[in-house]
């Protein structure tokens, strides 16, 4: 499972919950806004924008935010695509 950190009134973050929900990825929605620990942890991590995604082992997902989560699943297709025509 996927932890997500959100704020309020995120585009990006929107976009990310569906883009998460399209490829049924199953995830957990951590609002910084509303959790002042959860703000200082990801402020502790170095990030400034949302969302970020981390793993179950505490591990950063991917970077980038949305644009990153967006490339990750664009790179899978394409090496899922690539494996095919080989």
């Amino acid at each position: 499972m996927i932890t997500m950190y959100t704020k309020n009134n995120c585009g990006f973050c929107m976009m990310a919950k569906a883009l998460l929900q399209k490829h049924d990825v199953e995830y957990e929605e951590v609002n910084i806004d509303e959790k002042e620990d959860a703000r200082d942890y990801i402020i502790s991590e170095g990030h400034r924008t949302m969302p970020q995604f981390y793993t179950d082992t505490g591990e950063l997902f991917v970077e980038g935010g949305f644009q990153g989560l967006k490339d990750h699943f664009d790179k899978e297709k394409i090496d899922t695509t690539q494996l095919g025509e080989i």
